[in-house]
């Protein structure tokens, strides 16, 4: 009779609403550890079955069996067969978990990871790592054995194609990320268009970002003849396609002659008054190289605007156009900290250190 009394106890610790966007499974397990952390089940005590649990809060039986396994995979709960489930540990963390996905292992994105990782600190949360590579599948694999494990999952959505050519999300891997709860997913650094509500979103917009930011700085690139655009067509790790949109907008509504390249070749011909836009490090090098060499003067003969800021571009003086790598991290720790998900797109501006 204990053990029933106890059972029909338990029932006053679910609470299940309707209303809410939490998702039902998500309402089981926090009912249930929370009954745990007030100390109103206690280790040995039977809970609700799964027909039981569902049949009195009109659940599908799948949303009871998921929550269950969650909270078996835990070690909250065990299950004894022909008897039922029972609690297993009542000493419970409070500890928050969060998975953060990025797409590669570079300065700028590691910008972002510190910076969240350094706004979560003393706020009891840990934080894994994965990084995918821009491979469609690896993200996938990332999030398949990574379910039900984590508490937030933020994730960067930049992928690449056979042919290392930038692709916006796939389809199948969309499909993954929509499982997700949206009160557990950010989407950082790139939108997806395709997921409009629920999860936290802080983003760059390419293609408007570079417009904006070269239409701030008109005065400075008209003194140029001509605006050539260094965008490398194949990579490990492709660029998004939106910044040549953005890059080709801007100079056409300004009847400015451009260029794009794939590269800084060596031994260049380099014109006076022509003004470069380099995406990446390597021909920022070998570009300034080249001009040393040329003995041409950096911001008045030539110019330089580089793509994304490093405390190396802004030793050398190098202009740029970029976001803002820490703030993409700090306001992704402060929605999880807050619970409260939206969407914003990041600062992106034109930093004048006089080489254009």
């Amino acid at each position: 009779m204990q053990n029933v009394e106890k059972i029909m106890n338990s029932q006053d610790y679910i609470e299940i609403n309707d209303d809410s966007k939490i998702p039902k499974y998500k309402q089981i397990i926090n009912s249930i550890t929370k009954g745990i952390r007030d100390k109103h089940l206690n280790i040995g005590d039977k809970i609700l079955s799964i027909n039981h649990l569902s049949t009195r809060y009109n659940l599908s039986r799948d949303t009871v069996k998921k929550a269950y396994k969650y909270l078996v995979s835990q070690n909250i709960i065990s299950s004894v067969q022909g008897k039922g489930f029972y609690i297993a540990k009542t000493d419970i963390s409070t500890q928050r978990n969060v998975l953060f996905i990025i797409n590669k292992l570079s300065r700028y994105k590691m910008q972002i990871f510190n910076a969240f990782v350094e706004s979560m600190i003393g706020t009891n949360t840990n934080v894994d790592l994965e990084i995918y590579y821009c491979d469609p599948a690896i993200f996938k694999n990332i999030l398949t054995t990574s379910k039900l494990r984590y508490d937030y999952y933020v994730v960067m959505p930049h992928f690449k194609d056979e042919n290392s050519k930038y692709i916006s999300c796939p389809l199948d891997v969309l499909k993954e990320i929509q499982n997700i709860p949206s009160e557990k997913l950010i989407i950082l650094d790139r939108d997806i268009e395709k997921i409009t509500e629920g999860p936290g979103k802080i983003y760059q917009d390419f293609s408007s970002d570079i417009y904006n930011a070269l239409t701030s700085a008109i005065g400075i690139i008209k003194k140029y003849k001509k605006v050539i655009l260094i965008f490398p067509d194949k990579n490990l790790y492709p660029y998004p396609n939106e910044i040549v949109k953005g890059f080709k907008r801007f100079c056409e509504e300004n009847q400015l002659d451009f260029e794009i390249l794939t590269r800084i070749y060596e031994s260049m011909d380099l014109q006076t008054k022509d003004l470069y836009i380099l995406i990446q490090e390597e021909d920022l090098i070998n570009l300034i190289n080249q001009i040393r060499a040329s003995q041409l003067d950096l911001g008045e003969e030539i110019g330089i605007i580089s793509y994304n800021d490093t405390p190396l571009k802004a030793l050398l003086g190098i202009t740029v156009v970029s976001t803002d790598f820490k703030k993409l991290g700090v306001l992704a720790a402060e929605m999880i900290l807050n619970k409260s998900f939206h969407s914003i797109k990041n600062d992106f501006n034109f930093v004048n250190r006089f080489s254009a």
